[in-house]
């Protein structure tokens, strides 16, 4: 489950209907009911957090963003968007990231999946993250 106050529109989510697993794209949202409209590749729905659950941020999911990736010779991992910069300590070790654009850096943000990524590149650059290429 997701808190609704984290959740943007644009945010990449997996949306939970009998038992099945959607992935989709934030579209609307209603704060006084708390439901998130999510656009997914058969139609938009809504839906209540607790069938919301979040994209893990993997290697996959920021290749499929647009960013590219660099291995390093310390072992440690480099993907870059545009002036965004990500960094990992090892190759498929998310646990531990450090980003930066331009000068602000953040050092072990509370980045675990792919809306957190959406958000806090929105706060950075002001623009939003989504597959589309740069």
């Amino acid at each position: 489950m997701i808190k609704f106050s984290d959740i943007r529109i644009g945010d990449y989510l997996r949306a939970e209907y009998e038992g099945k697993m959607w992935d989709g794209e934030v579209v609307r949202l209603n704060g006084d009911e708390k439901q998130v409209c999510v656009q997914t590749d058969v139609q938009e729905f809504w839906f209540e957090t607790d069938h919301l659950h979040p994209v893990e941020l993997t290697d996959e999911a920021l290749l499929k963003l647009g960013f590219h990736k660099q291995e390093n010779e310390d072992g440690s991992v480099k993907y870059g968007k545009g002036s965004f910069r990500i960094v990992i300590p090892k190759a498929g070790d998310f646990s531990s990231i450090e980003m930066w654009y331009r000068e602000d850096r953040r050092h072990h943000p509370d980045v675990h999946y792919v809306h957190q990524l959406q958000n806090q590149y929105l706060d950075m650059t002001k623009i939003h993250l989504t597959d589309e290429p740069m």
